[in-house]
């Protein structure tokens, strides 16, 4: 997860070019949920944290309405997948909300909506030399939270990776690191305020940005939106940056 694997004026043109050979499926078939299932297992296994996983590699959540299963597909092989909840104050189901519970429910309460991401799993097989699978994994949490114009995107995670995402993200600290409820370790949250840093965040990361429309292909239900399971094209290279104001909660 580091910058310096590209030299850092490089690093945006260099993920900008990835994003030429790199597709987005939202999961939604038994069979596409299956291979989500076995991925999970592999990268859990290979990282010997199966544990974690106390409800089984695919649960209630994953099938919640306010749920959104992303593999991330390069060169036509999925290489990750990571799960993205829409949490409301009328809709609380979340994986932090499982941990940290007073945390969560001070944020919704104060009327917040909230872009929760969970089930992190790449390929190690396959990413071991592909240092930009965190950052184009992690990318629909940023059009999540401009498509439903959430006020904050969370990071659940343990306290060695809290840097990646203060220093990414521009995360803050909304839990520090301590024993999570239901996990026996030891995480933190936090989180990055998109209405104050979304500018910032899409100029220094303008492979963040996305056009409505790839917006409600990844999260419209409606169906004159998508046709699932549906192959998404990553439109960062196509949005004029002088639009960035449209694509967060500015």
């Amino acid at each position: 997860m580091s910058e310096t694997l590209f030299k850092r004026s490089d690093f945006s043109t260099k993920i900008l070019e990835v994003l030429d050979h790199v597709e987005y499926r939202r999961v939604e078939s038994s069979e596409d949920m299956e291979q989500v299932e076995r991925l999970r297992y592999k990268a859990y296994k290979a990282h010997d944290v199966l544990a974690l996983a106390p409800k089984g590699l695919l649960d209630d959540s994953d099938f919640d309405s306010h749920a959104y299963i992303f593999g991330l597909y390069y060169y036509g092989e999925l290489v990750s997948t990571i799960r993205v909840h829409y949490v409301t104050p009328e809709h609380r189901l979340s994986q932090s909300g499982g941990a940290f519970p007073e945390a969560m429910d001070e944020l919704l309460d104060a009327g917040l909506t909230l872009i929760d991401p969970a089930r992190f799993a790449a390929d190690p097989e396959l990413t071991a030399d592909l240092p930009w699978v965190p950052y184009l994994t992690l990318r629909p949490t940023i059009v999540a939270a401009a498509y439903f114009r959430a006020d904050r995107v969370l990071q659940f995670v343990r306290p060695p990776h809290a840097a990646f995402y203060k220093r990414v993200f521009y995360a803050d600290t909304v839990v520090p690191g301590r024993l999570a409820k239901n996990y026996g370790i030891d995480m933190t949250l936090m989180a990055t305020n998109v209405i104050e840093v979304g500018r910032k965040l899409l100029t220094r990361y303008p492979f963040f940005i996305s056009s409505a429309s790839e917006q409600r292909m990844m999260f419209s239900r409606n169906p004159n939106d998508t046709l699932p399971p549906l192959t998404i094209i990553p439109t960062a290279r196509f949005v004029p940056q002088g639009e960035l104001g449209t694509d967060l909660p500015l």
